[in-house]
C-alpha cells in the first residue's frame, strides 16, 4: 500500500535507520529509496537541523515523550541536489511483533500550499491598500482621512492598536494626533503613555521612522532597548510594532505606528504595502483637492489588476483592449490575465466583478491572484473557479456584493493549432470565429462565483485549428446602450467578427473596441467596464 501513495513515505527503526521508503520520495526529494535504505533519518535534513534531530529522536524512545505524533509540521527537507524542499511532515509510531517500534514520516510536498498562501497573501495586502485608498477618496479632509486610514490597514492587516505622530514646528519634534484600537479591545496604558509624550527625530519607534524616512520594525517591544514605552506595552499585552512614514517627497509629513498583540513576522511585502500606504497618505494630503490625482491613482490601480503586457505564447497570437466605464471613475471590476503553467501549458482567465470602484478592485485582484496560484498548484478550469469561489466566499469582509463571472481555459499549443479545457462560471461565452469565417459559442453557462459555496462547473474540451480565433469578452461589450438604449448584443459582437474575419488577434480585439465605442457614441446610458482577450492559432 505505501508504494502506491503519492506521498512520500519513510519508515525507521529506533536507532533513526531508515527500513523503508516508497518511490514517492524519488519524485519530491531525487532519492533513490533502496539507497536511502539503511541510512540515518537526518541525512534527509539540512545540516543545520541534524543535531537538533538526533537529541530530539533519542530523547523520543528515551522517554516516550512524543509531541509531534500525530500533528502535522512543516519543514525543510534536503532535496538530492542540495536545495532545501518545504514539506509538511507528519509522523507516527506502529509496533512489530516483537514489541520494537517503528516510526512512520510521511512527507508531502508543502510548496503549492506555501504559493497559496503567499498569493492570498499579496491579495490580502493589495486589499488593505485599496481599502486605505477608498478611505482617502472618501474623506473630506485630512483629519477624517487619517480617522478613517488607520481603521481601514489594521482591520485588512490584523493589527490591534495604532497611533498617528505629527511633526510639530515650534518644537521640532512629533507630538501625537491620536490613537486607534481594535473593537473590543483596549489599550488604556498606551495610549496614556503615548499622547503624554513627545519624540525627537530618531527616537524611539516613530523617531526612527522619522529620522530614517523607511518603515521601521520593531519584532519584540518588550526586548528592544529603542521602545522607550516597554511598560506600556507589557500592561496591554503588545508584542510587535511597526511604524512607517507619510511621505510627500523626501518630506516626512506624518508618523504612522502599527501595534500587535501577538509576535508576528514582518514580511518584504509588508512592508513594501506600508511603504505603499504612507506615499499614498502623503500624496493624498499633498493634492487632497485635486481631482486629476484621484484619476491618477485610480488608473495605477486598475493597471495593477490587468497584465503589464501579454505575454509571448509559442504557436499563438494575443490581442487584448479594456476600458473603463463610469464617469471619470478608472477602478473597475473587468480583468483578463494569460499565464505560463509550464509543461506547455497556459491559463487564461478573464472575470467581471459586480460593482465598480476600490470594492470591485479588491475582489478583482483576489480572484486573479487565487486563480492563478491554483493554476500554478496543478488545477484544472473548474477547479481554479472553485479555489476562486472558495477564497469569494471566505472573504467576506472585501464587499457587501464579492461576486463575479468568470471564464477559464486551459490551453496547450500543439504546433498546428491548440487544444484544452474550458469552464464558464456566469460568465459571456466566448465566441470561436474557424478560419473558414464559421461563428460558434464555446463552453456551458454556469453559476457565477461567490453565491454558492458548493457551486460546481463543468469542463468543455476545445480545439482552435490554424487560423482560428477565440474571443472572450466581458458583458460590458454586449450590453452597450446607445442613444436609444438598444444594446450592442450578441448580434453586434458576431456582426463584427463576421466582417473582421482573417484579421489578426491584436486587430480582432481592437475592432471590437471600436464598434462598441462607435455604438454608445453620445449615448446618456452609464458606461460599464469593457474588456475583450481575442487569441488565434
Amino acid at each position: 500500500m505505501l508504494q502506491s501513495l503519492p506521498d512520500a513515505v519513510v519508515v525507521a527503526d529506533a536507532d533513526g535507520r531508515v527500513v523503508h521508503a516508497n518511490p514517492a520520495v524519488t519524485e519530491l526529494l531525487g532519492l533513490d529509496p533502496d539507497e536511502l535504505v539503511g541510512s540515518t533519518l537526518s541525512a534527509l535534513m539540512p545540516e543545520r537541523l541534524r543535531a537538533a534531530h538526533n537529541k530530539g529522536f533519542a530523547r523520543f524512545f528515551a522517554t516516550g515523550e512524543r509531541r509531534l505524533i500525530g500533528n502535522t509540521v512543516q519543514v525543510p527537507a534536503l532535496h538530492r541536489d542540495g536545495r532545501e524542499v518545504a514539506v509538511d511532515l507528519t509522523l507516527s509510531v506502529v509496533s512489530r511483533p516483537n514489541g520494537a517500534e517503528l516510526v512512520i514520516a510521511v512527507l508531502r510536498d508543502a510548496r503549492p500550499q506555501i504559493q497559496l498562501e503567499q498569493q492570498l497573501e499579496v491579495s490580502r495586502h493589495l486589499s488593505a491598500t485599496l481599502q486605505v485608498t477608498q478611505a482617502l477618496g472618501d474623506s473630506p479632509n485630512a483629519h477624517v482621512a487619517f480617522e478613517r486610514m488607520l481603521p481601514a490597514l489594521c482591520e485588512r492587516l490584523d493589527w490591534d492598536a495604532a497611533s498617528l505622530w505629527v511633526p510639530h514646528s515650534a518644537d521640532g519634534a512629533l507630538v501625537c494626533s491620536g490613537v486607534w484600537r481594535a473593537p473590543g479591545m483596549d489599550v488604556p496604558a498606551l495610549r496614556d503613555a503615548t499622547v503624554a509624550r513627545t519624540f525627537a527625530p530618531g527616537e524611539g519607534l516613530p523617531g526612527a521612522a522619522w529620522q530614517g524616512r523607511r518603515v521601521v520594525v520593531m519584532d519584540d517591544l518588550l526586548d528592544n532597548p529603542r521602545f522607550t514605552r516597554s511598560d506600556a506595552a507589557q500592561r496591554d499585552g503588545l508584542r510587535t510594532g511597526v511604524a512607517f512614514p507619510v511621505m510627500r517627497g523626501t518630506t516626512v509629513l506624518a508618523v504612522c505606528e502599527l501595534f500587535s498583540r501577538g509576535t508576528r513576522p514582518v514580511s518584504d511585502e509588508l512592508v513594501e504595502v506600508l511603504s505603499s500606504a504612507g506615499r499614498q497618505l502623503g500624496q493624498f494630503l499633498d493634492r487632497l483637492h485635486a481631482e486629476g490625482q484621484a484619476r491618477e491613482l485610480a488608473r495605477t490601480l486598475q493597471q495593477s489588476l490587468l497584465p503589464p503586457r501579454l505575454p509571448d505564447v509559442p504557436g499563438v497570437s494575443l490581442g487584448a483592449r479594456f476600458r473603463a466605464g463610469g464617469d471619470g471613475m478608472m477602478v473597475g471590476g473587468d480583468t483578463y490575465d494569460v499565464t505560463a503553467l509550464g509543461g506547455g501549458r497556459w491559463m487564461v482567465l478573464i472575470a467581471d466583478v459586480c460593482g465598480k470602484g476600490a470594492a470591485a478592485a479588491t475582489v478583482t485582484a483576489l480572484a486573479r491572484y487565487t486563480a492563478r496560484a491554483a493554476a500554478d498548484g496543478g488545477a484544472g478550469p473548474s477547479a481554479i473557479l472553485a479555489a476562486v469561489n472558495a477564497a469569494l466566499m471566505h472573504d467576506d469582509q472585501t464587499s457587501p456584493l464579492p461576486y463575479l463571472t468568470a471564464a477559464c481555459l486551459l490551453l496547450r499549443p500543439n504546433g498546428s493549432g491548440a487544444e484544452g479545457l474550458v469552464s464558464i462560471a456566469g460568465h459571456p461565452l466566448p465566441v470561436l470565429r474557424r478560419a473558414n469565417g464559421t461563428l460558434e459559442d464555446v463552453g456551458e453557462p454556469g453559476l457565477l462565483l461567490g453565491v454558492d459555496p458548493d457551486v460546481t462547473h463543468l469542463e468543455l474540451p476545445v480545439e482552435l485549428a490554424a487560423g482560428d480565433t477565440l474571443v472572450l469578452h466581458t458583458d460590458g461589450v454586449t450590453e452597450a446602450r446607445d442613444a436609444a438604449g438598444r444594446q450592442f448584443g450578441e448580434e453586434g459582437l458576431r456582426s463584427v467578427l463576421s466582417w473582421t474575419a482573417g484579421a489578426g488577434a491584436d486587430a480582432t480585439a481592437q475592432s471590437v473596441l471600436d464598434a462598441v465605442e462607435r455604438h454608445v457614441l453620445a449615448s446618456p446610458h452609464g458606461r460599464d467596464d469593457m474588456a475583450v482577450l481575442s487569441i488565434q492559432c
